[in-house]
């Protein structure tokens, strides 16, 4: 069979790193950056993050090829004053924000749902 191995989708190879940036010399105030043994789902996150934030002029993600474990990104902000790595870091930060919160509500679930059948 022609697929890679398994393990290649999410283990980083040795001195490979996880997130590259690229400036995009096309346009102003833009950056590329390739993330690493990611696929789909975390690139739309993060794109639907940014494109929460009103000093983003344009947030997209492609996965290169199916074979292929990484996402590129593409950010591009209003001015220089907010760079597309500030709009990167801050739409991560909010992730994190959300996703605990997300887990912290569905454990209360799951305990309110064992406390009840009890």
């Amino acid at each position: 069979m022609n697929a890679p191995p398994t393990f290649e989708s999410f283990l980083l190879f040795e001195g490979e790193k996880k997130v590259l940036k690229e400036v995009d010399t096309k346009v102003p105030n833009a950056a590329i950056y390739t993330i690493n043994k990611e696929d789909h789902t975390l690139g739309n996150m993060i794109r639907m993050q940014l494109l929460k934030d009103p000093s983003v002029i344009f947030a997209g993600y492609k996965n290169p090829h199916p074979l292929e474990h990484k996402v590129v990104l593409r950010i591009q902000t209003v001015d220089t004053t907010y760079t597309p790595h500030d709009a990167f870091m801050h739409a991560i930060t909010d992730l994190i924000s959300e996703l605990s919160l997300l887990e912290e509500r569905f454990r209360e679930a799951i305990r309110e749902k064992k406390e009840g059948l009890e």
